[in-house]
């Protein structure tokens, strides 16, 4: 009795798992267990007020707040209690506790009297139904939830269960031989002179001790309201805050980089790297891509031209005046074109300038003969001349 805490009343209810996996020796050691957080607490009609509840497949309340109000009596209760066996409903012993034990009617004070509502609830398995909604329900009317695990029991449901913080709220034990070593603990909790261990310190995210008072502060990305005990995240895509290359994403306190278009996140998630938009799959050219710094522009092959959508290409009139080098005339091909003369004109070696062509006549024998005699008769005259004027 001399251990018992003096200095602060609660409305407390232990929930017991007594379901097949829990041995009939080990279930005697639970019940040594309550009999020795009894001996630490301050009981009684005006102090803390204790209730038993004992589940498996169904639920037993053992005895409500308003049975028992000395240790003793309240003891010899719980020597009594005897294991219910089969499975493991965790999420309706607190639903029954919330809706038959913490009732005015079954013991539990006024909301006006500000006593904490405090459930224990101690399992070695898992549950085989839901606790997540039910204990969020049980929370979000008050009641502080404690989860203790034993030997093989589900970690992750018991974090689901219990109030926040965890780490103040979840305990775990390998077996129900070593369960008493936590009497010392939930002494500490209930007794210790610290508001934030009382959970009633109307912190939204983190309570402070402070001596006998305490303060509220938020977690990184948060920042405090001006009511003291709320908090707001904080804008981390403001100027300075991140360290993002191109993009900041605000995200719920926290905050993620990204990048414009055309450009990729490197590993370090903070910088960013061009992509090349070129690369097949990635552009719509329909003939040649232009990477540009992490975007693009499309180009024609020769003879083309890009038409105005700025993406398709349409074959070019290359024999339009100003796109070749022909002198006379321009033939024009598939995508290429080729140069040739008017009549009258042959093409240089060069392919391009033409020349005035050189033009003959064909002969026949007999004119080639008249031809040779007409000669003959000149070459006669001439050399007659020659000798009359001699004499």
């Amino acid at each position: 009795a001399g251990t018992a805490c003096k200095n602060r009343p609660l409305d407390l209810v232990f929930i017991v798992d007594s379901s097949r996996s829990v041995r009939p020796e080990e279930f005697e050691k639970v019940k040594i267990f309550l009999s020795d957080m009894i001996d630490t607490l301050d009981v009684g009609e005006r102090t803390t007020r204790v209730a038993v509840m004992n589940y498996a497949s169904t639920v037993k309340v053992e005895f409500p707040l308003r049975t028992y109000f000395d240790k003793a009596s309240m003891k010899e209760a719980v020597s009594r209690i005897e294991p219910l066996s089969a499975g493991t409903m965790t999420g309706l012993a607190i639903q029954t506790a919330m809706e038959e034990v913490f009732t005015e009617e079954m013991g539990t004070r006024p909301a006006t009297f500000n006593i904490p509502k405090v459930v224990i609830v101690v399992t070695d398995g898992r549950p085989q139904d839901q606790v997540q909604d039910v204990a969020a329900s049980a929370r979000s009317a008050g009641i502080e939830i404690y989860a203790v695990g034993v030997d093989r029991a589900d970690m992750q449901s018991l974090r689901i269960m219990a109030s926040e913080p965890l780490d103040e709220h979840v305990f775990y034990v390998e077996t129900y031989g070593v369960i008493e070593k936590l009497t010392s603990r939930f002494r500490e909790t209930f007794c210790a002179v610290n508001v934030c261990a009382l959970g009633t310190h109307g912190c939204q995210q983190v309570c402070v001790s402070n001596g006998a008072s305490h303060l509220c502060d938020c977690y990184e990305g948060y920042t405090l309201n001006p009511d003291k005990r709320t908090c707001s995240a904080v804008d981390m895509c403001a100027p300075g805050r991140h360290k993002c290359d191109q993009i900041c994403v605000s995200n719920n306190g926290s905050y993620v980089c990204d990048c414009y278009e055309g450009y990729t996140l490197n590993p370090d998630k903070k910088s960013c790297s061009a992509m090349d938009m070129c690369a097949p799959g990635r552009h719509d050219c329909a003939q040649v891509c232009l990477s540009n710094d992490g975007s693009y522009s499309c180009g024609c092959y020769e003879g083309y031209t890009l038409n105005p959508d700025k993406k398709t290409c349409s074959a070019a009139d290359v024999c339009a005046p100003g796109r070749h080098n022909c002198e006379q005339v321009c033939v024009r091909g598939d995508h290429f074109y080729s140069c040739d003369c008017h009549q009258g004109y042959t093409l240089n070696l060069d392919r391009k300038t033409c020349s005035r062509a050189i033009t003959s006549s064909l002969v026949t024998n007999e004119e080639s003969c008249k031809c040779e005699a007409i000669a003959a008769l000149q070459d006669s005259v001439t050399s007659r001349l020659e000798a009359l004027s001699t004499k």
